[in-house]
C-alpha cells in the first residue's frame, strides 16, 4: 500500500499538542531502533504509544511501511474502538487488537511493543518457557506472563490478552512472539531488550548437551525486588534510550518529520 502524504514539522496539524508531537518522534525513533537491532518481520509487527493527555487514543505504524521508513507524521492515530483519528491511513487489524487490548486493561501502559524475532518466537513454542538461568532473565522474570494463542483480530482475543497483561508487563505470546509494555517508550524497550536477550540465551542453553546452572531462588527474588523498584520509573532504560537514538541518527535515521 502506498503511504499517504506525510506532514512536515511545519505542516503538522495546528491542533496537535507539543506532547503528542514528541510522542510521535519518540515512537518513530523506536521503530528505527528496532530496525537497527534486526528485530523486524518485514511490515508485520508493531509498536505503539498512548497519546499524552488522550488516554483513549494511541499511535501505531501505518501498515505497509518498513520500520526504517516510519516518521513522526506517518504514524496513525487511533481510538480504542478502532477509528482512525485525523489523517486516514491503513493499519494492521491484529495490531489494533493487541495494542488496544493492553491499553484498555492497563491504564499504566503508555507504550506497547510486539515482535516475532526468532529467539522470542522460539521460546514461545516451549511448554516450560524461560528458566532462571541468566542474569538477563532476572530483569523480567518477576514480570513474566504467558498468553495462549488465540484467534487474531477478534474482540475475544482483545479482552483475553488484556487479562493476561494484568499478570505482568513482559509477555510471551505462545506460538507467536513477545510483547512488553511500560509507562515510557524507553521503559517498554528496555523490557523488550532484556526479554529478547533472555530468550536468546534460553535457546542457546537448550542446544547444549548439558544441564544448565539454575540461579538460586533467593537471588532470583532479590534481583527481582531491586529491578522492580526502578522498572516503573521514568529513569528505567533512559540512558540506553539516549544512546540508541544517537546511534540510529548517526546511521542516517530521519524520523523527526
Amino acid at each position: 500500500m502506498a503511504a499517504a502524504p506525510q506532514l512536515t514539522n511545519e505542516r503538522r496539524n495546528s491542533n496537535m499538542t507539543d506532547a503528542e508531537w514528541q510522542a510521535r518522534c519518540d515512537l518513530a525513533a523506536l521503530y528505527h531502533i528496532v530496525h537497527h537491532f534486526g528485530w523486524t518481520d518485514t511490515i508485520n509487527t508493531h509498536f505503539s504509544a498512548r497519546v499524552p493527555g488522550e488516554p483513549n487514543a494511541f499511535l501505531i505504524n501505518r501498515y505497509g511501511e518498513m520500520f526504517d521508513e516510519i516518521t513522526a507524521s506517518s504514524l496513525i492515530k487511533m481510538d480504542m474502538a478502532g477509528h482512525v483519528l485525523g489523517e486516514p491511513g491503513p493499519y494492521n487489524d491484529a495490531g489494533f487488537t493487541i495494542h488496544s487490548g493492553v491499553y484498555k486493561a492497563r491504564p499504566d501502559a503508555h507504550c506497547v511493543t510486539h515482535t516475532h524475532t526468532r529467539a522470542g518466537a522460539g521460546v514461545s513454542l516451549l511448554a516450560d518457557g524461560l528458566r532462571p538461568i541468566s542474569q538477563d532473565v532476572l530483569h523480567v522474570y518477576d514480570e513474566l506472563a504467558y498468553h495462549p494463542y488465540g484467534e487474531p483480530a477478534t474482540e475475544e482475543e482483545c479482552a483475553a490478552l488484556g487479562q493476561t497483561c494484568k499478570k505482568g508487563s513482559c509477555v510471551v505470546l505462545l506460538n507467536h512472539g513477545l510483547l512488553t509494555f511500560g509507562p515510557t517508550i524507553w521503559g517498554a524497550l528496555q523490557r523488550l531488550y532484556m526479554l529478547e536477550r533472555a530468550c536468546e540465551l534460553e535457546l542457546l542453553a537448550r542446544q547444549m548437551n548439558a544441564k544448565p546452572v539454575m540461579i538460586e531462588d533467593q537471588v532470583v527474588h532479590a534481583v527481582g525486588e531491586r529491578i522492580g523498584a526502578v522498572r516503573d520509573s521514568d529513569a528505567y532504560g533512559w540512558m540506553e534510550w539516549q544512546a540508541l537514538v544517537r546511534t540510529v541518527e548517526k546511521n542516517g535515521a530521519d524520523f523527526r518529520r
